[in-house]
């Protein structure tokens, strides 16, 4: 998950992060991060399966900003 430079948060799936992550900073990665860099890393789960890294990421995505806040800080989305 990244904070993007105006506060809102993105999440994505990848088997590369740092290169994922220079790729959103340099205007490259996904249209919502483009015109908010620059974006931090401030959560990253490894070892998942694909499946399981999409289903997270879903499950992420449907939470109102306050909840994705909470996320971070305890691991479980509300």
């Amino acid at each position: 998950m990244l904070r993007c430079a105006d506060g809102t948060f993105y999440c994505g799936c990848t088997v590369d992060l740092e290169r994922r992550l220079e790729e959103h900073n340099a205007g490259k990665g996904a249209k919502y991060v483009r015109g908010r860099t620059p974006a931090v890393l401030i959560e990253a789960r490894c070892g998942l399966s694909k499946s399981a890294a999409h289903r997270l990421e879903a499950q992420v995505k449907r939470q109102p900003s306050k909840h994705k806040q909470a996320f971070v800080k305890s691991g479980k989305v509300q």
